[in-house]
């Protein structure tokens, strides 16, 4: 299993591959990319690789992604208790999707003590109503950025895209031989 700061060279490394390609192609004519959405995938492939890594799992712990997020790492620690290291936090859409629902969950306590603090406090309804949604073309390459980062540390560390189903599978196995062997005591 590689390190933190290899994890980090993979993924700055595939970056420049994916720029440069990208760049190519566009001059190609092969793809259109607009500034949105190649900010879009950058901000979200950092994040992923510098904030959000896999490896969150083990925040107990001396974990870089923790350790950048400053005086704030401390709410990472509840998230490596939660989840063992290699275990659906390191699967390949539930994984990656369990950061983010934890970090919303986070958020949407701290709104909550700030309306207890400040109960006049009316989000989203306080934004201009100029506001609108994102739109799919900058949702996707965001989704498409968080994810390929993820995935790139997770074939670093060797697992593969079936590693939860297979966990899954031998969990089953050993329940199942586990009652067949109580019916047979019987």
């Amino acid at each position: 299993m590689p390190s933190g700061r290899v994890h980090n060279i993979i993924n700055t490394a595939t970056y420049g591959l994916i720029a440069a390609a990208t760049l190519w192609a566009q001059s190609q004519q092969l793809v259109v990319l607009t500034l949105p959405q190649a900010a879009s995938f950058s901000v979200a492939y950092a994040v992923g690789t510098f904030l959000l890594s896999p490896d969150l799992d083990l925040a107990e712990g001396r974990v870089d992604s923790k350790r950048r997020w400053g005086l704030l790492g401390f709410i990472w620690v509840p998230y490596g208790r939660m989840f063992s290291h290699r275990g659906l936090s390191h699967t390949w859409l539930l994984g990656p999707l369990t950061r983010l629902v934890y970090l919303g969950l986070i958020a949407l306590l701290l709104y909550s003590a700030l309306l207890l603090v400040w109960p006049k406090l009316h989000w989203p309804a306080s934004w201009p109503a100029t506001t609108s949604s994102p739109s799919l073309e900058v949702l996707l390459p965001l989704a498409l950025g968080y994810y390929v980062s993820q995935w790139l540390h997770l074939i670093a560390d060797g697992i593969r895209p079936d590693h939860g189903m297979r966990r899954s599978q031998q969990k089953f196995r050993k329940l199942r031989g586990g009652a067949r062997r109580l019916g047979k005591g019987r």
